[in-house]
């Protein structure tokens, strides 16, 4: 039996909900265990490390991967959870340009100290972020940093769309996640979903008829490297805020850095 597969796991996806489409389609792979190495937060996208039958035993082996991602950036709007699935914020619109942003992601490669996203699983005295988040209490922790390297940070585009095309594109994406009635997730509301949609619709009347702006870059890094709070930190060196509009995993492995910028995959999964 194969040790691994590597999965495309579809933006509104869980990473258990990719894992059980899946196996849905290996009659085979009734009552072997299933897991995943580097999760996906459901507004993410791409490859998925599944490990299968024995090679679970190792999953601890997995949890250092190196990842490559294409994520883009809408500057000028936060969240509370980094992405399109939290309650949106903004600061007044600022124009930037693809000299600005060339040089601030060539300013963020190399070891990098970033928050960990308030909804992660991340855990803190033994509860996950997300809950300390969803119960208000984070005012009783400190939020743990994650030392991190960035490998590569590169500015693929810069464009702007109209807000009413962001605001449709966000809820489109958001009602693509299943919804969630089980009692035991009571405290997260389906994702918070009602406030959500609130929160967007505040946001589009107040830039009702504008213009924003959506950076695209490609990354490379270590692992525990968050791109919500890598799109988080690219904002605060603007001096405005930004969220992660889209991320799309395109690459798990083992990654070596050369010296003037460059590196090569030396494992890659997929």
């Amino acid at each position: 039996m194969q040790k691994y597969i590597v999965l495309e796991k579809a933006v509104g996806e869980t990473p258990l909900q990719a894992v059980e489409k899946f196996r849905a389609t290996r009659p085979d792979l009734t009552g072997v265990s299933l897991a995943y190495a580097g999760r996906l937060d459901p507004m993410a996208s791409g490859k998925l490390l599944i490990l299968i039958g024995e090679e679970c035993k190792n999953q601890e082996s997995y949890h250092s991967l190196d990842k490559e991602y294409r994520f883009e950036v809408l500057l000028g709007s936060t969240s509370d959870t980094g992405d399109i699935l939290g309650l949106v914020d903004w600061k007044e619109a600022t124009n930037f340009n693809q000299l600005q942003l060339q040089k601030l992601a060539k300013s963020l490669q190399g070891a990098l100290a970033l928050p960990y996203p308030k909804f992660s699983s991340r855990t803190v005295k033994g509860k996950p972020l997300h809950i300390w988040t969803l119960e208000n209490r984070l005012g009783e922790i400190e939020i743990p940093t994650a030392e991190t390297t960035v490998y590569k940070l590169k500015l693929v585009d810069l464009r702007t769309v109209s807000a009413e095309k962001v605001y449709e594109d966000a809820l489109a994406r958001i009602e693509l996640m299943p919804k969630v009635e089980e009692e035991s997730k009571a405290l997260g509301r389906d994702f918070r979903r009602s406030d959500v949609r609130v929160a967007w619709q505040v946001w589009l009347e107040h830039h009702r008829g504008e213009l924003v702006q959506i950076a695209t870059f490609d990354c490379v890094a270590s692992s525990g490297t968050y791109m919500r709070s890598l799109a988080g930190e690219i904002g605060r060196r603007l001096s405005t805020t930004a969220l992660a509009y889209s991320i799309h995993r395109t690459v798990m492995g083992r990654y070596h850095p050369l010296p003037m910028g460059f590196g090569l995959w030396t494992k890659r999964f997929g």
